[in-house]
């Protein structure tokens, strides 16, 4: 009788921007669009937004300083909300939210083609999630426009429940959803964030230099990573190296 040892991996849980879609090219622009929709026509007010989001008018884009390359709205809320003369709260947050979900589809911009190869993993027999510091809603939106939703098994996002990275909860929480031991699922992004929160939930890590840094990344990655590849692209063929 022949015996199949199981695969060392069952699950492969990607960030979103920056790992599945180009962060600059869609996030540059539709940031652009959400402040001025809060700015609300006040120039001055447009102008202190994206001096504290260190963001770059003339190229839309963020500097690597950026809080809103890895944080959610929930993180950097309260530096807009001041700007804003708002109260931070659920309801700026969930305002943002859905600004940045509109204008994050009408610029959504793929790395790659993340169907094509979500496509190839769910035939080798991985299943597939997202975990991303972007809301829920936005994430599952994003997903259904670049055929990403008939392979994945789970999406969480900073409001899912599960904390947001950093933290592993969005990690563990895809373990305990396969029911397999977090060591037999793999982490892959392209920031320290996912990073970090797949080594604190025992995942295996495995960062892409498609990001906002690229191969500048990769000094700040490496240490944190267990394997380092430059875009999702080069996944599958990682995997079948890695196979127990």
């Amino acid at each position: 009788m022949t015996v199949t040892t199981p695969r060392r991996l069952a699950g492969i849980l990607f960030d979103k921007d920056g790992t599945l879609i180009d962060f600059d090219r869609t996030w540059g622009p539709a940031a652009y669009a959400v402040m001025d929709d809060l700015a609300g026509g006040d120039r001055v007010r447009l102008e202190d937004l994206m001096a504290v989001s260190h963001y770059v008018e003339e190229e839309r884009r963020f500097l690597p300083t950026s809080p809103l390359i890895a944080g959610s709205s929930a993180a950097y809320g309260p530096i807009w909300a001041k700007v804003l003369g708002r109260p931070a709260g659920p309801d700026l947050y969930g305002e943002m939210d859905r600004l940045f979900r509109r204008e994050g589809l009408a610029h959504l911009c793929p790395i790659g083609d993340p169907a094509a190869t979500a496509q190839r993993l769910a035939d080798a027999g991985y299943a597939l999630g997202i975990a991303t510091n972007d809301a829920e809603a936005s994430a599952r939106a994003q997903a259904d426009i670049l055929g990403l939703t008939p392979h994945l098994t789970y999406v969480a996002g900073y409001d899912s429940g599960h904390g947001s990275k950093p933290e592993p909860g969005m990690v563990s929480a895809f373990a305990t959803h396969l029911n397999v031991a977090p060591g037999r699922i793999a982490m892959v992004g392209d920031s320290p964030y996912d990073l970090v929160a797949g080594r604190s939930a025992g995942a295996v890590t495995i960062a892409v230099l498609s990001g906002p840094l690229g191969e500048g990344a990769r000094e700040i990655m490496a240490p944190l990573a267990d394997h380092v590849i430059a875009s999702i692209g080069d996944l599958a063929a990682l995997l079948d190296r890695i196979v127990d």
